[in-house]
């Protein structure tokens, strides 16, 4: 099959990984794999990645507000790809690339991976209107699944739940990095970090995790927070009013989380709101227990108590279980291995790639 996904952009979020490692797999296995971008240039950083794996990626920038002209430049990009696949990834891309998909006689799916709430009443009728085009709909959890029906997404009839996977094997314990990347950050080798990634937004609430750690934060408890967005100024104002700024890392984006994550001894995500959020799986395989707050889908990711623990989102419940790990390392120790044997069995990149390629097939019958 030719395979094209579209994203709205190249920057560094879950979407684009997904995509990414999608489309890895997809081009293992014999298919034409390339993917379009919405956003103007520059490119984001996960661009040199696509790159990198020989997956060809096309610009086709969407102009500002309603932009009419969308639809047929995509038409035209996606015929000279030779598009039978068109994978959309979010609503931007549903609302644009569906119908150019239907123009080209392409198949189109479409995966939604978040809440996407709405924030206009016309928005809401050109997502549901570009649904109506599409063979199916996916959603990354079965919350994610609920919250599609609540939002009267699509009809029932094409709406499916493919969990979300992973290349796991970027993401392991491995003591002799742990060590180098402590070095590289200032934090001792016998420290207890805690750690998170994600985009600094209000809806990931890292500001919660800061004032969390904020009692405990010493020479030897760290905490070390990875990401960009529009929030990251409110947290690195709340790290300056801490009364020992330095124990707490704030790294901005970094391309290489793949060596960070195995640095920590517990993941943490305070997350108002999710779907089913990569960097947990990654945590996990990565043979670290997991504190989260138990919104979207995590709570079918985490099993409370043996893999990490849930929480409501609110500061005493959540210190409460970071302080249970912390006090007992060899718990720690035994769910961290317990989330990765769940992370390997549940998670894995070829097995989400299957589940695509035979809802693709179905599509094309």
């Amino acid at each position: 099959m030719v395979i094209v996904h579209v994203l709205s952009s190249f920057g560094v979020g879950g979407q684009e990984r997904v995509a990414l490692d999608l489309a890895i797999g997809q081009a293992k296995r014999g298919h034409t794999v390339a993917v379009v971008s919405l956003a103007p240039p520059p490119d984001g950083p996960l661009a040199a990645e696509f790159a990198a794996a020989g997956i060809p990626s096309v610009t086709v920038a969407k102009r500002g507000g309603l932009d009419p002209t969308l639809v047929p430049r995509l038409a035209l990009a996606l015929r000279r790809l030779g598009a039978q696949i068109v994978h959309t990834h979010n609503p931007l891309p549903l609302i644009y690339a569906a119908p150019a998909g239907r123009l080209v006689g392409a198949r189109v799916i479409h995966s939604k991976h978040g809440m996407n709430p709405t924030t206009s009443r016309g928005q809401t009728a050109l997502r549901r209107g570009a649904a109506r085009l599409v063979s199916w709909f996916v959603a990354v959890s079965e919350v994610t699944g609920e919250q599609a029906r609540e939002q009267r997404d699509v009809a029932d009839r094409k709406l499916v739940v493919i969990p979300n996977g992973i290349r796991l094997e970027r993401f392991a314990p491995n003591p002799a990095l742990r060590a180098a990347v402590r070095a590289e950050l200032g934090i001792p080798d016998d420290a207890w970090v805690v750690g998170t990634v994600g985009r600094l937004d209000d809806y990931k609430n890292q500001a919660m995790l800061v004032r969390v750690m904020a009692p405990v934060l010493g020479d030897k408890v760290r905490v070390v927070i990875v990401g960009d967005g529009p929030t990251r100024a409110q947290v690195e104002a709340a790290v300056a009013a801490l009364p020992e700024p330095r124990f707490a890392h704030v790294l901005g984006r970094r391309m290489d989380v793949d060596r960070i994550v195995p640095s920590f001894d517990v993941f943490a995500l305070t997350s108002l709101t999710e779907g089913l959020p990569l960097v947990v799986p990654e945590a996990m395989s990565a043979g670290l227990p997991v504190v989260t707050t138990a919104v979207g889908g995590l709570p079918g990711v985490i099993d409370h108590g043996v893999t990490g623990f849930l929480s409501p989102v609110e500061d005493a419940p959540f210190a409460a279980h970071l302080e249970t790990l912390r006090a007992d390392p060899m718990r720690a120790h035994r769910m961290g291995a317990a989330a990765r044997e769940a992370a390997l069995a549940r998670f894995s990149a070829e097995r989400m790639v299957d589940d695509y390629l035979a809802l693709y097939a179905r599509a094309r019958a």
